[in-house]
Formats: structure tokens, C-alpha cells, sequence
């Protein structure tokens, strides 16, 4: 058996068609530059995410720093987030010409650790971005209300949070603006780049529309410096066919995550943990180990293939080097990197292909007389 991480042509096939004649009917109006498409799902998406407003973008990191352009957030100011996420996260602050500030994650999600935070602030500091990592929200409420006593704003990072929900209440909907990403293999993916941005605040909106077209509320009336951060009109016909499916995509996700864990919950593995306020949506389905590179290879030789997310954390990478981090100024993040792997996880997985994966784990361990797992740190649990 042959199980990829993510099998993309399984969910095209059936809609192939609908595609396609939204192509032909885009195609045939010609109306190519911020079209009919594009603004309908500027209504079907925000309204999906629960937002006043949205914004499509040409992909999720423009969407970051278009936000953080429109809150006037640039040299001089400090904009604290995780670095355990994709690189995409801290360009967008650093091409704002603010300076990132890093704080660890909690090891149980690996999501930003809410409570060292308020630590990190100062007069400088303008923003929180907090990152919706693999499918699941972070703890937004604390977060909040630490951001409201500082008069800060916050971002969400929802760009592998399609449909995640906190308390009831879907990403793209919890702070003052959110960036999506609509990258291929994302839970909701264009077939190439795509962005949104979703946000309540009426005069943000309007700031930001103008920002992803250069500027421009009126064409060739200029009156702010901008860039060209449009959605593609073909991009956002595959996204208005792919909407509806969401949800049930997502159901499907879930039901692939509780068979995963109870496959595997007598392995010597640490599964995904959700937030009992949370509906995670397994936008990845990450599992911790110490063997994490034996495991890997042995997967990859019974034909399953895993992917690392993320192995290299931001404040060690050589582009940030001019930060100024040094290895063991995040623990948990730093540790997280080097045991976490991601097993194939997509709507269209098969139950057999799961039950394989999980058989092929077990084994791995079984013929490495290992039990239990190994931790040089006891608050990885």
C-alpha cells in the first residue's frame, strides 16, 4: 500500500466538472480583475468565518502584512509571536519593518504559550499574532484580554485554520483581523496561491482593499502606497466550488484523528491533544516521538509518507540570526522540533490506509523493543 501525506487528485475528481465550467463561464466574461468570483467569495467566506468582512488576497503571507500595513504597525515596532510556525508568519512583520518577538509554546498543542506573553511587552509593542497552528486555535480569551489592559492589537494567523472554532466562535472572527492562506494542500486550497482576510472593523477593511491594489480606492487615484495583493479571479472559482464542501471535509478530518488515536493510543507516541473549547480541524495531524528520524525512515520505507512541521524553529534559522536568539531561549519550541512528525492526514484518506499507518508505527516500536517514550523533558507530555 502506497499512503502520500496529502493526495490532492482524490478530491479533484469529483469536482472536475463544477470547475471547470466556472472557468468557462469566468473565461467567456472576460471580467478578470477583481470579478464576480472573487467578490462573492469575499461575502461566502467572511460570512463562512463569521467576519463582517472579507478581503481575498493573493496568498496568506501578503494577507499578514496587508493587516499589519493597515494598522499602521512599521519601524520601530514590536509585534510578538510564536516561532514555531512557517516562515511566512515572521516575513510578514519583518517586511512591515517591525521587529518579531518571540515567546515559547506550549508543549501539550504547540501553540503560543498565552501566558508568557504579557512578559514580552513593551512601550514598543503593537501587535500580538498568534498562530492557529495544524487546525486548532489558540487560547484567545487570556490573550484578549491581555492585549485590551496594553491597548494592543491582534492577529490571527489562520492560515491552517479553515472552519477551527474557539468557544463556538470560528477563526477569522476571534480578533481584530485574521489572514488565511489558501495554499493547495491547506483544508480549503486554491489549485495554486490564493490569501483572504477577514476582519469586523469597517475602516480597517476599507484600508486594506486599498493596500492590496496598490494603493487605490479609485483607479489611478493613488492615496496611500500599496501593493499588488489581488486574488486571481480562477482561483477564486476553484475556492467558491471547494466552500460548500468545508465543513463535511473537515467532519471528515475529525473522524480520520479519532481513529488515529485510537489506533495508536497504546504506542509509545504522544497524539494530538485538542482543547476541550476547541474544534480542531486537523489541518495537520501531528504525533511527538524521540525516535522521531528512525520512525520517519521506517515509514517511508513501507511507503507511507510523513512530512516535518516545523524542523528548523524561526529564531534558529540563519535569516534571523540578526534577531539575536540564541539555541535555548525557546525550550519547548526548540524541543518540539526535533520529535514532532506529521502522518498522512487529508478529507479523502481511506480507513484501511489508516489502519496501515498506524500498524506500520506500532511495528517500528515493536521491533525497537520500545514501550514508552522516552522524554528528556517532563513537561512534554
Amino acid at each position: 500500500m502506497n499512503v502520500p501525506l496529502v493526495d490532492l487528485r482524490k478530491q479533484y475528481a469529483p469536482l472536475k466538472d463544477q470547475i471547470f465550467a466556472g472557468f468557462e463561464k469566468a473565461l467567456d466574461g472576460m471580467q478578470l480583475f477583481l470579478g464576480e468570483n472573487v467578490q462573492q467569495l469575499e461575502k461566502e467566506f467572511s460570512q463562512f468565518c463569521g467576519a463582517s468582512y472579507g478581503i481575498g488576497v493573493s496568498d496568506g503571507t501578503t494577507a499578514l502584512h496587508i493587516i499589519l500595513r493597515a494598522m499602521n504597525i512599521g519601524p520601530g515596532d514590536e509585534v510578538i509571536t510564536v516561532a514555531h510556525t512557517f516562515i511566512a508568519t515572521v516575513e510578514a512583520i519583518l517586511l512591515a519593518g517591525a521587529t518579531p518577538v518571540f515567546v515559547d509554546i506550549d508543549p501539550d498543542t504547540c501553540l503560543m504559550d498565552v501566558s508568557q506573553v504579557e512578559a514580552k511587552i513593551t512601550p514598543r509593542t503593537k501587535a500580538v499574532l498568534p498562530v492557529h497552528l495544524y487546525g486548532q486555535t489558540v487560547d484567545m480569551d487570556p490573550l484578549l484580554e491581555v492585549a485590551a489592559r496594553y491597548g494592543l492589537r491582534v492577529v490571527e494567523d489562520a492560515c491552517q485554520a479553515h472552519g477551527a472554532e474557539y468557544k463556538g466562535r470560528k477563526a477569522g472572527s476571534l480578533a481584530d483581523a485574521a489572514g488565511f492562506s489558501f495554499y493547495f494542500s491547506k483544508n480549503l486550497g486554491a489549485y495554486g496561491e490564493g490569501g483572504f482576510i477577514t476582519t469586523n472593523d469597517s475602516d480597517l477593511a476599507l484600508k486594506m482593499r486599498m493596500i492590496r491594489d496598490h494603493g487605490s480606492g479609485a483607479r489611478y487615484h493613488h492615496d496611500m502606497l500599496g501593493l499588488n495583493g489581488r486574488l486571481d479571479e480562477l482561483q477564486a472559482v476553484v475556492l467558491r466550488v471547494k466552500l460548500p464542501h468545508l465543513e463535511d471535509w473537515n467532519g471528515q478530518r475529525r473522524t480520520h484523528a479519532n481513529l488515529y488515536g485510537k489506533l495508536l493510543s497504546a504506542a509509545p507516541v504522544v497524539t494530538p491533544i485538542a482543547h476541550s473549547n476547541n474544534f480542531h480541524v486537523y489541518h495537520l495531524y501531528v504525533i511527538k516521538t524521540p525516535q522521531r528520524d528512525e520512525l520517519q525512515a521506517w515509514l517511508k520505507s513501507q511507503n507511507i509518507f510523513t512530512g516535518i512541521h516545523y524542523p528548523i524553529p524561526l529564531h534558529l534559522q540563519k535569516s534571523m540570526e540578526f534577531l539575536g536568539y540564541q539555541k535555548g531561549d525557546l525550550p519547548a519550541t526548540e524541543q518540539a522540533a526535533t520529535q514532532i512528525l506529521s502522518l498522512p492526514m487529508y478529507a479523502d484518506l481511506e480507513n484501511d490506509q489508516i489502519e496501515y499507518v498506524a500498524a506500520a508505527v506500532k511495528n517500528f516500536f515493536e521491533a525497537n523493543q520500545i514501550s514508552e517514550p522516552q522524554f528528556e523533558n517532563a513537561n512534554v507530555s
